[in-house]
């Protein structure tokens, strides 16, 4: 089988890499903007129909999409999350491989969920921000591009080289920095928050048997538990060896989303890049993913659990010390 792998340098995708070289049956391609992929292209400014003679040149059997962006302004991320996707639909569309389409989503399309609610894939999504909205219009376009496809929406993923910008990737350089002067002391805010964690190597089995699945529309992506912050800090400093005290700061009060009449796609978008979460994710408080389709579609099951992904955080942070 010949796989296409977009974006197989970012945290996600050199564990999918990883994953699908593994598998003997698999003749995998990299596509990237960095000088280490097989191929060179720019999905946010490359034009369908370079990516489609190129396409047709491989002729592959799945063409998986780890390629994005998950910090900058809106422009910067419609761009690398939006453009870059419809770039990759319409390139397909034109090509004759006849390619099934593996898009690697994210919960943030959802936004913020009830506290103690598990998030099923036919939740209306309401993404709190910028970059949720710019993967739900993505998620959109695949779903609606003809295409053989699954996007599988990604919980919070964790593990090895975790990005120092995520809770957990803050929380670890909080506890390293502190460990290294000395304190007896860390004070953390946000604890409050709950999040789904899912390991990045699960994630990747996930793409794996999505790309050999029939599996279409969204799939869930987590663990179908959530987990607060502050008793994951509790496992990290226990991993750690940290002894000192943990000491919770203030954290502003949960925002429950707007529920606006939704009319079409387009004014969802533009209403909620209108009212920002103040939480960074744009998920709010609360997050746990309904992972029951996973389990039924894909035969996927995490296997990884939080304290194996928080040893090896904190080895990548101990090794800063």
């Amino acid at each position: 089988m010949r796989v296409l792998l977009l974006g197989a340098n970012g945290f996600i995708g050199r564990f999918v890499a990883d994953r699908l070289l593994a598998d003997p049956a698999v003749h995998l391609t990299a596509l990237g903007r960095g000088d280490d992929a097989d191929v060179r292209f720019d999905l946010a400014n490359g034009s369908p129909g370079a990516l489609t003679r190129f396409l047709d040149a491989v002729h592959p059997g799945v063409v998986v999409n780890c390629a994005g962006a998950t910090r900058g302004g809106a422009r910067d991320l419609t761009r690398h999350n939006t453009v870059a996707v419809a770039t990759v639909c319409e390139a397909m569309r034109r090509s004759r491989c006849t390619a099934r389409l593996v898009q690697v989503g994210c919960a943030s399309e959802y936004g913020p969920s009830q506290p103690g609610s598990s998030t099923a894939e036919d939740a209306i999504p309401r993404p709190g921000g910028p970059y949720g909205v710019s993967k739900l219009a993505a998620t959109e376009l695949v779903l609606g591009s003809g295409l053989d496809a699954v996007v599988l929406r990604v919980f919070s993923p964790v593990g090895p080289g975790t990005p120092a910008g995520s809770p957990l990737g803050r929380l670890a350089e909080a506890m390293r920095r502190t460990m290294q002067s000395g304190d007896g002391e860390l004070k953390l805010s946000g604890l409050g928050v709950q999040r789904d964690f899912v390991d990045v190597r699960d994630v990747a089995r996930a793409v794996h048997a999505a790309s050999l699945s029939a599996a279409q529309g969204v799939v869930n992506i987590g663990t179908g538990r959530a987990v607060r912050l502050r008793d994951a800090a509790a496992v990290l400093a226990k991993v750690a060896g940290y002894a000192g005290a943990l000491h919770e700061l203030d954290t502003p009060p949960a925002r429950l989303p707007i529920h606006a009449p939704r009319t079409s796609s387009e004014s969802v978008i533009e209403h909620l890049s209108a009212t920002p979460s103040p939480y960074p994710d744009g998920c709010g408080a609360w997050q746990q993913a309904d992972v029951r389709t996973a389990r039924d579609r894909l035969g996927w099951r995490p296997r990884i659990n939080l304290e194996e992904s928080l040893a090896d955080i904190w080895m990548e942070a101990a090794c800063r010390i």
